[in-house]
């Protein structure tokens, strides 16, 4: 069953932190449709966000998503380009943050306290301890041949993130009223999935990329996902000073 686009767009968005989810409403339009989306339905306007969002060579992600996993919520603020660079942020329900940089053929990690206690649940009180005696604050590096570097430095291609993007239909989508988000003119657009209820917001000036989802209903609660930074450079550097070389350490 093809998504239809709004729900593709969510869902492409979504994947980035290993979630589903997104948003939808109902048809509430402008009654004299007006600006560059003059005369197209919601379909239609998600298809051009679609085509935008996807042909951007950089963005910032940034925004709260529930993995389908752990059903913990994933907070997310992560600059990433076609170049599979990435550098940004993340924490898991919320306990403790984790700061990931992606270059040449290297994942960096930097983990503070709650964060490592919290994802070694289940191993030893001594082996836990040792984990955050050793890396707690520290960068830490594996290169890509590991399946862990791999699995992280998937987050950070975006083509691989927007790739859901191709599988669209005609759906419900439905043109909602122009507003402002995240400081930039866009017009909504609005969609239901069984409970779940989202709403996308989509510029009106410059190219029509894809400025925010919502996901204002559901099973797993409310999400959201901002998307700025469009073409902007990824301040993904290499750490300075030590770094702990986990592949050395058989990590």
């Amino acid at each position: 069953m093809r998504r239809t686009a709004l729900a593709a767009l969510c869902l492409a968005a979504a994947a980035t932190a290993g979630l589903t989810g997104c948003l939808p409403g109902q048809d509430s339009a402008d009654s004299k449709p007006q600006g560059p989306f003059a005369g197209l339905s919601g379909g239609q306007i998600a298809d051009r966000a679609v085509k935008a969002t996807k042909g951007a060579s950089s963005l910032r992600m940034k925004g709260e998503v529930t993995d389908d996993e752990s059903k913990g919520t994933i907070k997310i603020d992560l600059a990433l380009d076609k170049k599979g660079e990435c550098a940004g942020t993340m924490s898991m329900g919320g306990q403790g943050k984790a700061d990931l940089i992606k270059t040449a053929d290297t994942v960096y990690m930097k983990y503070d306290e709650a964060f490592l206690r919290a994802q070694s649940k289940g191993e030893s009180k001594a082996d836990t301890d040792a984990a955050v005696a050793m890396l707690a604050g520290k960068w830490s590096k594996m290169s890509l041949k590991g399946q862990d570097a791999k699995d992280m430095a998937s987050l950070c291609d975006l083509d691989s993130v927007l790739s859901g993007m191709d599988d669209t239909g005609n759906g419900t989508t439905a043109r909602g009223r122009t507003t402002e988000s995240e400081g930039t003119p866009v017009i909504t657009l609005h969609e239901k999935d069984g409970k779940d209820r989202y709403t996308a917001y989509v510029a009106t000036e410059g190219k029509p990329y894809l400025v925010r989802i919502d996901k204002t209903s559901g099973s797993d609660g409310p999400q959201h996902l901002s998307f700025t930074d469009y073409g902007k450079p990824v301040p993904a550097q290499k750490p300075a000073g030590d770094v702990i070389d986990l592949d050395a350490l058989g990590g």
